[in-house]
């Protein structure tokens, strides 16, 4: 498979069919988010835009969206309710952004590498199954919690769980006639010929058959009419001086309170952390197998929240969910998330009309579509197949998350992760057994990098040497050992000759500084 220029026709009509899908799933989400956040909704369209035409150009990354951030939600509706200023909050995310920028100059992007694939396979797998559970009651007409919130807490009363309960009383069936025909478009679309017109993807047929429906139920079944409340509602400034009350400057005396510079402490780490997961997670989606730079990722996304919170917009990171509509789309290159911002822009400003016509349903089947690919069954099922130590850290990452939020359940993941290669390290010999089989000398050739996780299989080996046996430990390779090792080396001479052991060694040092000699 060749890798994709970023100029040949071919990428443009494959990018360009992208940047309409990504479009149609961050239109709901800059807006949703923006709400779930206590923040006017313009702040959410104006961090999508920047992070497509600021953001998606200094990028390493070929196929990864940045915008507003389900996962940096909770912070900012608290950060808001705190300062109880927007325009203080908005310092908060330009000293973010400026974090950001020293990270990426210390090198701190390379933190995205140790990051276990399983998960990140997790991770990936949760986001999709909060995905749909979270857009199932907006699919079927309920309302109640904003489009972008992912949290398990509703801003409402309740979990994730008892929303679905909440939904289920309470369906329009206009949305579900819509949300059901739109997954039928959605999952059938690739069978059909129609799939080989790449200006006309899936989910433009569905949200326009949504529009087209609703129309419809309006005319002859009121009943079947979906409410107001279950459609887009983009702001509509009329004139000029409306518009530029959309934009709003940082209070910068705000910068004398100690608050501001926590808040923005926490957004530029936490920013940071979701964008390198979301980074990894998008490059292991990517069909290419592109490597984007971290350390430039970092870069790029200090100089959005820079400039998005000097706009007066949300702070932003690499977000996965958009990230994985793009590639399903069949993105190849950066375009697609340059373009899909032209198109937030100028949809905005020339048809909120049109936009505000669209049912929430409609959009909510493409994002319970997107969740079903996230989420595969046969994710799982192959790594289970790769035993407890892929499957396991799988498994955890995902629980929390759905209880939790993104970073908690990756750390319980990565510390799953964790006690399994230290259970495999410990397990694992600190020698190779060079002796030829059935030698009556049975020699130990010791790596040459031994510490103390390898001190429990080293126990074993010397414990278990028959009486009257002979055993050579071999440390000409040596480079360093712990100290814990290298005195479980030597006490075992006294406990070789009580059983009679013929016990050499052969260049282990008396001390662990006298290794690298060797």
């Amino acid at each position: 498979m060749t890798t994709p220029s970023s100029s040949s026709a071919i990428d443009w009509r494959a990018d360009f069919p992208a940047s309409i899908v990504v479009f149609l799933v961050a239109l709901p989400l800059c807006l949703g988010i923006a709400l779930a956040s206590g923040a006017p909704l313009f702040a959410g369209i104006i961090a999508g835009v920047v992070g497509g035409l600021l953001v998606a150009p200094i990028s390493g990354s070929a196929l990864m969206v940045s915008g507003p951030a389900a996962g940096l939600t909770a912070i900012v509706l608290a950060a808001i309710t705190q300062l109880g200023d927007y325009r203080a909050f908005l310092v908060a995310v330009v000293l973010g952004g400026v974090l950001q920028l020293v990270l990426a100059a210390a090198r701190a992007g390379i933190i995205g590498y140790y990051f276990p694939s399983s998960v990140i396979k997790g991770m990936l797998s949760a986001i999709g199954i909060v995905l749909i559970l979270k857009q199932f009651p907006h699919a079927v007409g309920y309302d109640a919690d904003a489009m972008g919130n992912e949290s398990f807490r509703q801003t409402t009363e309740g979990t994730t769980f008892s929303a679905l309960g909440d939904a289920l009383a309470t369906l329009q069936h206009g949305a579900v006639v819509v949300s059901v025909l739109a997954l039928v478009i959605l999952f059938l679309w690739p069978k059909t010929p129609l799939a080989k017109v790449k200006l006309l993807p899936a989910p433009l047929v569905a949200v326009l058959l949504g529009v087209a429906l609703n129309a419809v139920f309006a005319a002859v079944a009121p009943g079947l009419a979906i409410e107001a409340s279950h459609l887009v509602a983009l702001p509509m400034p009329t004139n000029g001086a409306e518009w530029a009350a959309q934009f709003t400057s940082p209070l910068w005396s705000a910068l004398t309170n100690p608050a501001v510079w926590r808040i923005g402490v926490t957004l530029g780490i936490v920013a940071s952390l979701e964008t390198l997961l979301s980074l990894e997670a998008t490059d292991k989606m990517d069909p290419y197998k592109r490597e984007a730079p971290p350390n430039r990722e970092l870069v790029a996304q200090g100089v959005g929240n820079i400039a998005s919170g000097l706009l007066g917009g949300l702070p932003l990171t690499g977000v996965i969910v958009r990230s994985a509509a793009n590639v399903g789309a069949g993105a190849r290159t950066r375009w697609s998330a340059i373009l899909h911002s032209v198109l937030l822009t100028l949809a905005v400003v020339t048809i909120p009309v049109l936009l505000n016509r669209i049912p929430l349903a409609a959009l909510a089947a493409i994002l319970l579509h997107t969740g079903w690919k996230l989420a595969h069954p046969q994710i799982g099922r192959a790594l289970w197949r790769q035993g407890p130590s892929q499957f396991v850290p799988y498994a955890a990452t995902i629980i929390v998350v759905l209880v939790t939020d993104l970073l908690v359940g990756i750390a319980v993941g990565m510390t799953v992760g964790v006690f399994f290669l230290l259970k495999e390290m410990l397990q694992s010999p600190p020698y190779t057994e060079v002796s030829p089989k059935g030698a009556v000398l049975r020699r130990l050739e010791l790596h040459p990098y031994v510490n103390f996780l390898n001190k429990g299989a080293l126990v074993s080996a010397l414990e278990g040497m028959p009486e009257g046996s002979r055993l050579e430990l071999d440390g000409r390779q040596l480079r360093r050992i712990d100290p814990d090792v290298l005195e479980v080396i030597h006490n075992f001479r006294e406990t070789a000759a009580l059983r009679g052991i013929d016990y050499r060694l052969v260049s282990v040092p008396e001390t662990s500084s006298g290794a690298g000699a060797h």
